[in-house]
């Protein structure tokens, strides 16, 4: 019936708004998980930039390591009592690094290639920093196991204060020193290369004491969680730990699970990475061996999710290596590819993204040919429609038959206004004789909706457009149009594509379709202009091809 036709597009596009609104508020001001603190330290005795008491935040090693495994205590001269040694720059053509002398932490990354905003492109983007209590993130490392192991809270010894990538260089390598009183020599050596965002971390341990050595590399990220900021129309994107391996190849661990309950499991090879809203942050241990994967909830409100090497057996007079692989910068699916396997699964597509990264594929070869991201939406746009366009044609015909039909369905209902059942029967007489499907029109648009979200979450969560300009006002395809001409174009468009549709019969539901195209404009003002520009594009394309259906089959009779 026609009624049910309305009805049911209603239910759809009013299901999706609604659970769009519904998950804006619940991210922005729903509850949030406290995280567990300790009777023997309160939260609010933590500093700033302590991230707990030397050793809490520093995972054990293996069980095969941990008979007597204790955290071995690591000397400290007078610059790590507060908390940070020196700080050693490192700089590529790519990353802006500063390294913590105290425990070799990388405590900041600014990414050059990608400034804070177009209205601020001398400023660099920075992913990690444990300057601001805000938006501390650092990556740590170090060796755990039961002799002595210099951990991340211990402090090297170096050689310069900074580094730099000059013309002509390949690589930098940066050494850390470490030396137990029995013996047992630490080098840690970070390498930077070329146009990278892979930083190889590499141990090396010489056993001079007169025992077997035993231990295990560790690689963990720690961060705070991020306060939710924007209002209810912020587009939210996922901020948390992820976790893969064989079995599971994309777990979302965030800040709420790690303080319900710590994760300890044993993966063969796998990855752990801290992700945010186009940027990402990986551990990256040996494929080829089993490691341990760890979360802990910290006592100041912070976390840490990291990987645990294998423990390993150095000799007296002998000499061990342990090598991670360190990722931090911008979710380039390509590079993420070639650093681990599904790593470009940080890239967030959501449970759609089996659809998601064929089209990502599809508008990056686009974008090859015509060198700019709006035009290649546009073109992206355009095959889809196509590829759609019979599907499309089809619910446009059911429409336009039903809008011929309407002054009929007008006079059955004012007919039999009293009997209801009369009623549908007479309606249903009516498609019969008249060879109409009343859910012709709804059920083609239900089959493109899987194509639509993923689409969403491509243009959504894509560095690639992030900054990218388009024409005019619009030069930043990420961020919502600053003049409101999308929402605005878009909203008309969808007003001219109501007309093209049959009245619902029914004043109130006539009413609220009407509605539908503010509202719809409305929630779009804040979404980045990229997503609008498709769906306004889309709605154009659609309103020509309706309105030719619509003339042929309405003008015929």
């Amino acid at each position: 019936m026609a009624i049910e036709q309305i009805r049911m597009a209603l239910i759809i596009a009013l299901g999706v708004v609604a659970f769009l609104l519904w998950d804006a508020w619940q991210r922005d001001y729903g509850p949030k998980p406290s995280p567990p603190v300790s009777p023997e330290q309160p939260a609010s005795d933590a500093g700033p930039s302590d991230s707990a008491s030397p050793g809490a935040d520093v995972p054990q090693a293996p069980q095969s390591a941990r008979t007597t495994a204790t955290v071995a205590p690591t000397p400290a001269d007078d610059a790590g009592d507060s908390g940070h040694g020196r700080k050693i720059k490192v700089t590529t053509d790519v990353l802006a690094v500063e390294i913590d002398t105290r425990g070799g932490t990388i405590a900041r990354v600014d990414l050059r290639s990608y400034p804070v905003s177009n209205d601020k492109p001398e400023d660099p983007f920075r992913l990690l920093d444990d300057g601001d209590p805000q938006r501390y993130f650092v990556a740590q490392s170090g060796l755990t196991g039961p002799r002595s192991a210099p951990n991340h809270h211990a402090q090297f010894e170096f050689d310069a204060n900074a580094y730099e990538l000059a013309d002509g260089m390949d690589g930098i390598d940066v050494p850390l020193r470490w030396r137990s009183d029995d013996g047992v020599e630490v080098t840690r050596t970070y390498r930077f290369a070329r146009d990278r965002y892979v930083v190889d971390v590499q141990v090396d341990v010489v056993n001079g004491s007169d025992e077997e050595w035993h231990g295990a590399l560790y690689g963990q990220l720690q961060r705070g969680e991020p306060e939710s900021s924007g209002g209810l129309f912020r587009t939210y994107t996922y901020t948390g730990g992820i976790l893969s391996g064989p079995e599971k190849l994309y777990e979302k661990v965030d800040f709420s699970d790690m303080a319900s309950q710590d994760v300890a499991r044993d993966v063969a090879g796998g990855w752990v990475a801290m992700i945010q809203h186009y940027f990402a942050a990986a551990w990256v241990p040996d494929a080829q061996q089993t490691n341990h994967y760890y979360s802990k909830s910290l006592t100041n409100g912070r976390f840490a999710i990291g990987v645990v090497s294998p423990t390993r057996t150095v000799p007296s007079g002998g000499t061990g290596r342990f090598i991670f692989a360190f990722y931090v910068g911008p979710k380039i699916q390509d590079r993420l590819q070639e650093v681990a396997p599904h790593l470009e699964r940080t890239v967030d597509y959501g449970w759609l993204w089996l659809i998601a990264e064929p089209l990502f594929w599809l508008l990056s070869w686009i974008h090859g040919f015509v060198g700019n991201w709006g035009w290649a939406i546009i073109i992206l746009t355009i095959l889809i429609k196509l590829a759609f366009f019979q599907l499309s044609a089809a619910s446009y015909k059911s429409m336009a038959r039903m809008r011929k039909l309407q002054p009929r369905i007008t006079a059955l209902r004012e007919r039999y206004s009293a009997d209801k059942q009369r009623m549908n029967q007479a309606m249903m007489e009516l498609y019969r004789e008249e060879k109409i499907n009343p859910l012709g029109g709804c059920l083609p648009i239900l089959v493109q909706i899987p194509v639509f979200i993923a689409l969403y979450w491509v243009l959504l969560e894509s560095v690639e457009l992030r900054q990218a300009s388009f024409i005019g006002w619009l030069d930043d395809l990420s961020l919502h149009d600053p003049y409101f001409v999308l929402p605005v174009l878009m909203g008309i468009t969808m007003l001219i594509q109501q007309k093209l549709n049959p009245t619902p019969p029914d004043p109130m539901q006539a009413k609220i379709m009407m509605a539908l195209p503010f509202v719809f404009t409305f929630f779009f003002l804040f979404f980045p202009s990229g997503l609008v520009l498709y769906w306004f594009v889309n709605n154009v394309l659609s309103i020509i091809q309706q309105w030719v259906i619509t003339k042929k089959i309405v003008g015929d009779g």
